[in-house]
């Protein structure tokens, strides 16, 4: 048999918004990878207990973690709580976005008709969010000179998105910060990348594009025609969290159908 390059070598991987969507199928990616354990963070318990279990039913030890990524001290309680449990956190992604644990509440009104406080919940989870993960991952890191950081931005932050203004601007600050973060911290055997991702079936767009048309409508500027799947995002993902990408860093790659292109 080959060798798995993507095999984690018993490392711990730490996942935000794990407990649906894009983070779930990481979480899973992690177990089947030879993960030496999997921190499932969401804002609802529940949701990340279930996720935990599919993950130990993999073989692979998991630990369910309620946390809010807004929240600075929220989020040093959840490295401790890992720390704990694994010994600390050799990778961190990076994927809790949108609008935070309840999107619904955020109104999509014109920029021009909005008050600062309708940007918040789009700066907290995608940009604030990144930073407070990352501040806390870091410094364990730095100490033992290993460390894998993604971040899971959207294609509106490569080329802006109408009617999206504080959520393209978020996601495109949080891919600014990734790129510096990988100069600061390149030297020291971590990476930092971010996966940019065109339109994704989760549970947060589902009854979206569950209607034919808007569907047929949104694939008209895709060249691959189809959305993606969760599944396209935790496959690059997983690769970003190995060592098999051990020479990228600093990099935005887009997972997204064709949407748009990047040099």
């Amino acid at each position: 048999m080959g060798t798995n390059i993507l095999d984690l070598k018993g490392r711990i991987g730490l996942v935000t918004g794990a407990g649906q969507g894009v983070g779930r199928v990481v979480a899973l990616r992690f177990a089947d990878n030879n993960a030496g354990g999997v921190v499932v963070n969401d804002f609802q318990l529940s949701r990340a207990e279930a996720v935990a279990a599919e993950v130990e039913k993999l073989g692979c030890k998991a630990l369910a973690v309620q946390g809010d990524v807004t929240d600075f001290a929220s989020v040093s309680a959840m490295f401790e709580k890992a720390r704990a449990k694994f010994g600390g956190v050799d990778i961190l992604v990076n994927n809790a976005g949108n609008a935070g644990p309840d999107p619904t509440a955020v109104s999509r009104k014109s920029f021009w008709e909005q008050e600062p406080k309708d940007w918040q919940p789009f700066l907290a989870t995608n940009l604030f969010g990144v930073l407070n993960c990352v501040r806390v991952a870091a410094p364990p890191m730095i100490a033992k000179k290993y460390g894998k950081l993604v971040t899971v931005i959207s294609d509106a932050g490569r080329v802006g998105e109408p009617n999206l203004e504080i959520y393209s601007g978020a996601k495109a600050g949080a891919a600014g910060f990734m790129r510096a973060i990988a100069k600061q911290l390149g030297r020291q055997n971590i990476t930092a990348n971010c996966v940019a991702l065109g339109t994704t079936v989760t549970p947060a767009i589902a009854a979206r594009v569950a209607d034919e048309e808007a569907r047929k409508k949104i694939l008209k500027v895709y060249q691959i025609k189809r959305l993606g799947e969760p599944e396209d995002a935790a496959n690059m993902i997983l690769f970003l969290s190995s060592d098999a990408s051990s020479w990228v860093t600093g990099q935005t790659i887009p997972v997204n159908g064709g949407y748009s292109f990047a040099m």
